[in-house]
């Protein structure tokens, strides 16, 4: 709560989203809108997408630790040196939230929670007992919800590369550098140049453009294995690898809009479709905030 109440200072934005990009900070995307939870519904516009991109910027304090000893393997000093950039990177991308979620939704209507960072949440439950069931019954619907849409988003990203794959790879024999047409390769290409912006070395831009491309159209954890393949090669410089530390670390996949719809969707149905709508926005927010941290890691590299 103290973190919300000095980005709400500062920054001038409202109790219910920084009190939510403060918890997207620990814990993951379908658990910080429950932090939130009596407000979600009568979220102003750019609230909800502030609260969206939180999710997608950040990841769970959960799969923290996982990619520390992903990246770090048995080495303890290793492990000590990418927890503490994974969790700046977490906490960097709380203000780049904001920043960039205000860019793309400007504020224009008055949020209930302006002003104030106190979030009150109404008894519901009879007793103990009652709050068990309830959790229970609240957690199921929640986890199939986010499950049925995390399936159907996972199939449709595979039918595109099935099509892809089939008219290019298969029909016109068109491979690129011996890998079949993807989403994820294709958008690595794509990405290349964005990945110098930020600070990657140039004979290093192609590799960390295609961790970045299958960070979007799969997930973080696939394109954290494939870092963790490569760092041991010596295939990338230092600067380059610590660079893609910062830029992997957040949920903006694809998939993601799935869980959102899912998660957030479940506690506040009358919202569904303002987050369809935001979706791929909220991607696209997440995925500049990680940039940007990326880009301060870098030029940070550089100086030390």
């Amino acid at each position: 709560q103290g973190m919300a109440w000095v980005m709400a200072k500062i920054l001038r934005i409202s109790g219910a989203e920084s009190i939510s990009v403060a918890a997207n900070v620990f814990i993951g995307q379908t658990e910080a809108p429950l932090v939130v939870r009596p407000y979600v519904s009568g979220m102003t516009p750019s609230e909800l997408l502030t609260l969206m991109v939180g999710g997608m910027a950040t990841i769970a304090g959960g799969v923290l630790a996982a990619y520390v000893n992903l990246l770090g393997g048995t080495d303890p000093a290793q492990q000590l040196f990418y927890a503490k950039h994974l969790l700046s990177a977490s906490i960097m991308a709380a203000p780049a939230t904001i920043v960039i979620a205000k860019i793309l939704v400007p504020e224009v209507q008055e949020s209930q929670t302006m002003g104030t960072v106190k979030v009150t949440v109404e008894k519901t439950t009879a007793n103990v007992i009652d709050a068990a069931a309830t959790g229970a019954a609240d957690g199921l619907k929640l986890a199939l919800n986010v499950a049925a849409m995390l399936l159907a988003f996972i199939a449709l990203i595979a039918m595109i590369n099935w099509i892809l794959q089939g008219v290019f790879t298969e029909i016109l024999g068109i491979m690129i550098n011996g890998k079949p047409v993807t989403l994820q390769v294709l958008l690595g290409y794509l990405l290349s140049p964005i990945a110098w912006v930020i600070g990657v070395p140039w004979e290093d831009a192609i590799s960390i453009g295609s961790l970045i491309g299958q960070k979007i159209v799969i997930n973080e954890f696939v394109a954290y294995i494939e870092l963790s393949k490569l760092i041991p090669t010596g295939e990338l410089s230092e600067k380059a690898t610590i660079i893609a530390t910062y830029a992997l670390c957040g949920f903006a996949n694809f998939s993601s809009i799935a869980i959102q719809i899912g998660g957030i969707g479940g506690i506040a149905p009358n919202r569904r479709k303002d987050l369809a709508k935001f979706g791929l926005r909220a991607v696209l927010g997440g995925t500049i905030a990680t940039m940007m941290t990326a880009t301060v890691a870098g030029v940070l590299t550089s100086l030390l």
